[in-house]
């Protein structure tokens, strides 16, 4: 029974053995976590419980032997890893009570957050000197300097950084004995580094003339309040509430980021506004007031919102990259348009400092420093007045036709280019809308603002749609000059081809006819005198021979044209569409036929255009075969440094012969002047006549779910022998090109050539 069975003295001996072990571990264990809160100061001893893991009884029983030489090694490797960015790594090589004080998340998050802070791009070290500890063999010191690379303050030093190690028996190696001071010295005692950005004020825009169009001159008050020195806290949130138009909730928000103490600003009243609420917010909250400049849309707003576009806030993936150039989360940038396109030049370089700050704030050092770069301006190719009369001129057709068709026509577009350099002159999408409503902090108040952005989502007419570069719709006749242009550029056609317009034309191998806008017809006709008097069966023809010859070279003489791709303005634009065979059996399903062919010959079926390409393809005529990338800014300036001015550029040549631009220029100016051109009767008493206007109507059956009345369509270029400019003007669903569309063009080049005595 007792085999088994030890004496009394030696299971005493046992216990105690165990009970001495569990008791020095508990001590250990004790040690360990009265340390694991606590750093290392350098030049102090670290006790041992700062420097070791608990250990197992084994490591106990059996003591190791550390290799104490060349420091120096972790030392690099931290600072590698560092360069590197791999945390991981740098946490491996700190200390086993640097890991307990600090877990790895936020050790990572520590460095990260100062990264983005410092937008850094790049680091680099340079050793000075090991220093050991005399006292203590387990504590050594090295000096080094550091070299950050900043997206925005550029490079900076900081020099004299130390770095303590401590050896560590649970790896038996030196490990940093890290705190947040090595990230920088200030801190160690709960400092945090801070980004205190300088953004410059944003760039004006002004037109050709230096009429401005959007500056930063606007100014919004800002309200700053102490919650400590608040008398009645919910009358004071009450009455900014009231006086901003934000909703209680929010005003609270802002105050609780804040300390008691602290200046916090909870909101914005508009300049206009002011004045009814400044009594009650002195009153009610003990309100310091501030400024602020914000963007300014002038004439109105709504003489050219479509082409200057908008400034807002940033979308949530622009952040980040807005950031690593200085801005902050709630900078406001360009949004659309001309805003978007030169935002780089309007907005100017963000400055700033980079200081750490204490937790109330208070600043414990400047690490670095730079000046912000002022914004430029822009000055572009449009023209104040001549905006102003093309949207005037399509105020003035819808006010007319109002009982009509202008109830229900959604829009239009009207477009002035110089035909030899691409300028745009005028670019007016309808119905317009005062652009001042988009920005943040509006200067019309925003009450006013906020109604206005209510009626334009509620507006069937999608007013916000840039119908210039971004609407597509069926050419309709105003096609007919390029169908011209193929037929006899690719000699399907003579100059001189002649064909009896009888008023219908029966489609060849399908028991089908087509019938001619005018009954009865126009009679024989050669190509030009088939622009003149716009004679559908003239070019349905054309459009089945180009198909018998071969059923690309339409859609390829059309793409020459411009058609179905990007302008190159630099706002957004819509691409359009020109189809193929390709395209109908991939995209459709379907084979191309000569039902394809002859409606896109007079700018139906698979053919949706955007005014802006139909504007350069003209001005393309005019000129002598160049496709001009259409331009809107005409330099970029700051004072009298010009660092942008605008050189006309040729995107691609037409490759059309001169005898048939001829023709085709022929057939055009007819169309205004000859006793059957399709505008005679629209320009005939015009002082016009005197320099000579050509043309081309258009009027484009509805290709939409809903059909209504067709688009009228009228482009034109002036004067006849010396082109200078060319004026398109598209009216939806309005009826025709001539009737409605052709007056707005002849207003518009009246006032370019004669003013306001035209």
């Amino acid at each position: 029974m007792r085999r088994n069975d030890r004496s009394s003295t030696e299971s005493e001996v046992d216990l105690a053995r165990s009970s001495s072990k569990l008791l020095f571990l508990a001590l250990i264990t004790l040690l360990a976590a009265c340390s694991s809160g606590g750093y290392i100061e350098p030049g102090q001893a670290a006790p041992d419980s700062a420097l070791v893991r608990v250990p197992t009884l084994a490591s106990l029983e059996q003591p190791q032997q550390c290799e104490t030489d060349d420091p120096e090694r972790i030392v690099r490797q931290f600072l590698d890893a560092w360069q590197q960015g791999d945390f991981e790594a740098m946490y491996a090589l700190i200390s086993y009570a640097s890991q307990q004080a600090t877990p790895y998340e936020n050790f990572r998050a520590l460095y990260e957050s100062s990264h983005a802070e410092m937008r850094l791009i790049d680091l680099s070290y340079a050793l000075v000197a090991l220093a050991q500890d005399e006292s203590n063999t387990r504590l050594q010191q090295l000096t080094y300097d550091m070299t950050f690379a900043s997206r925005v303050m550029g490079s900076f030093d900081d020099a004299g950084r130390t770095l303590s190690l401590v050896l560590d028996p649970t790896v038996c190696d030196w490990r940093v004995a890290w705190t947040p001071a090595d990230i920088f010295a200030a801190m160690g005692g709960g400092g945090r580094l801070r980004y205190q950005a300088a953004i410059p004020r944003r760039g004006s825009i002004y037109d050709r003339d230096q009429t401005a169009l959007a500056d930063q001159n606007g100014i919004i008050v800002t309200l700053n309040i102490v919650l400590n020195q608040i008398p009645d806290l919910p009358t004071c949130l009450a009455t900014i509430s009231a006086a901003t138009g934000d909703p209680v909730e929010t005003i609270q928000a802002r105050l609780a980021v804040a300390g008691p103490e602290w200046l916090a600003e909870v909101g914005t009243v508009g300049e206009a506004e002011f004045p009814q609420w400044d009594a009650a917010l002195t009153a009610d909250c003990n309100v310091e007031y501030g400024r602020r400049y914000t963007r300014r849309y002038l004439e109105g707003g709504d003489l050219a919102p479509h082409a200057l576009g908008a400034v807002g806030y940033l979308n949530p993936e622009d952040i980040e990259a807005a950031e690593a150039l200085g801005f902050q989360q709630d900078s406001i940038l360009g949004r659309s348009g001309i805003e978007l396109a030169w935002d780089s030049s309007l907005r100017g370089q963000p400055g700033g400092r980079l200081v750490i700050v204490n937790s109330t704030g208070a600043e414990l050092r400047e690490l670095a420093a730079v000046p912000s770069l002022p914004a430029q301006s822009l000055y572009l190719t449009l023209d104040a007045g001549l905006q102003r009369a093309a949207r005037d001129a399509l105020a003035a057709t819808y006010a007319l036709y109002s009982p009509g068709w202008a109830d229900t026509s959604r829009g239009g577009a009207a477009i002035v280019m110089n035909v030899n350099t691409g300028a745009i002159l005028a670019m007016v999408s309808w119905p317009t809308f005062d652009n001042n409503a988009l920005v943040p902090f509006p200067i019309i108040g925003e009450e006013r603002a906020q109604q206005i952005i209510a009626d334009l989502n509620d507006d069937r007419r999608i007013p916000l749609l840039n119908r210039v570069t971004l609407a597509t719709y069926p050419s309709g006749s105003t096609f007919k000059a390029f169908t011209a242009i193929a037929a006899a550029d690719s000699g399907v056609y003579s100059l001189t081809q002649r064909y009896s317009c009888s008023g219908v034309w029966p489609v060849p191998g399908l028991n089908l006819t087509r019938p001619d806008w005018l009954a009865g017809g126009h009679g024989t006709l050669t190509l030009a005198g088939g622009l003149v008097n716009s004679c559908n069966p003239y070019f349905y023809e054309a459009g089945y021979q180009l198909f018998v010859a071969d059923p690309m070279l339409l859609p390829d003489y059309a793409r020459r044209m411009g058609f179905g791709g990007a302008t190159g303005i630099g706002i957004e634009e819509n691409a359009g569409l020109i189809g193929d065979p390709q395209y109908a059996l991939e995209t459709l399903g379907l084979q191309w036929s000569v039902v394809d062919a002859f409606s896109m010959a007079i700018g139906q079926g698979m053919v949706e255009v955007t005014p802006l390409q139909m504007t350069r393809a003209y001005a393309a005529i005019a000129n002598g075969g160049d496709l001009m990338r259409p331009q809107l800014v005409d330099s970029v300036r700051l004072i009298d440094e010009v660092s942008y001015e605008m050189r006309p550029e040729v995107s691609a040549e037409i490759g059309v012969r001169d005898d048939v631009l001829a023709t085709v220029h022929e057939g055009l100016c007819g169309v205004t002047t000859a006793a059957t051109g399709t505008a005679r009767f629209v320009f005939e008493n015009s002082p016009l006549q005197a320099i000579g206007v050509c043309g081309k109507t258009g009027t484009a059956q509805d290709q939409g779910p809903t059909p209504g009345l067709s688009h009228a369509w009228f482009v034109g270029y002036a004067p006849r022998d010396e082109p200078e400019i060319v004026v398109l003007a598209m009216v939806e669903n309005s009826g025709e090109g001539s009737e409605i569309a052709a007056p707005i063009v002849r207003d518009i080049l009246e006032y370019y050539f004669y003013g306001d005595e035209g």
